[in-house]
């Protein structure tokens, strides 16, 4: 097994333990202590572990977001989520979009009539030009190349004057603190996503959940639904209970 192969398997046995030590990885691996401490310090740079005395945890905090392109690969899961929240759209909606791969593929899945959907994702926007039945209007402002939206306030300004029926806002992140963003920026623009709508319904797969970035979009008693693939976890039904949620689940 390489260093690349110890690393990923090191990152799953972290999710399942939380912490692991140094004499764990020599035994589970039969490498020497130099060759895990090798391992640490590249995972270490690369931001996948917190070093702690005598081994490593995952961090606490997500500082590194893949890129768009990247996000859109082995996205099944995502797919089934957007098959599900298209279903809910009506004719006749006015909607929100926000950028994100669940979003985009929820446009792809859109088959209603005389739809009014504002977006800053320019992703969706092309997915929507090939159905003519569907106004678009796309927000404008400064162009975030490596996740492909669009933020700043002329966006904000221009979507303090709209009013639409349903918002469907993705994630980089949910712990039971609420839904959280890659950066401040971004942010900002959901947050003003979530005025501007009378239904907020969350799209996020089960990679979001326990994952707190730096950003805090919002709590989830501003949140009327979220579509997942997976049943939470009791700690985040509970909240979702207590905050009335509703949870729709798109199962294979």
């Amino acid at each position: 097994m390489n260093q690349e192969e110890r690393i990923k398997s090191i990152l799953d046995y972290l999710k399942s333990n939380l912490k692991i030590s140094m004499e764990e990885i020599c035994s589970l691996y039969e490498v020497s202590y130099d060759t895990a401490r090798r391992d640490m310090v590249k995972m270490e740079q690369d931001g996948l572990i917190v070093r702690i005395r005598g081994g490593a945890m995952l961090p606490a905090l997500t500082k590194h977001i893949n890129s768009y392109k990247d996000r859109l690969e082995n996205a099944e899961n995502k797919r089934r989520i957007a098959h599900m929240a298209a279903s809910i759209i009506q004719d006749g909606d006015y909607l929100l979009m926000d950028a994100g791969t669940t979003t985009q593929y929820t446009a792809e899945f859109l088959t209603t009539k005389n739809n009014i959907i504002v977006t800053n994702s320019i992703d969706i926007a092309a997915i929507l030009c090939d159905k003519p039945e569907i106004t678009i209007h796309l927000l404008g402002g400064e162009l975030n190349t490596w996740h492909r939206y669009v933020f700043g306030p002329r966006a904000i300004e221009m979507l303090s004057d709209i009013k639409v029926d349903r918002l469907f806002l993705g994630a980089c992140g949910l712990s039971l603190e609420g839904v959280f963003a890659s950066t401040v920026e971004e942010a900002y623009m959901k947050r003003e996503m979530i005025k501007r709508a009378n239904q907020i319904i969350l799209l996020a797969d089960s990679s979001k959940f326990e994952k707190s970035l730096f950003h805090r979009v919002c709590q989830f008693d501003q949140i009327d639904m979220i579509v997942t693939d997976i049943e939470p976890e009791q700690s985040f039904d509970k909240i979702f209970k207590d905050f009335e949620v509703k949870v729709m689940i798109a199962s294979v």
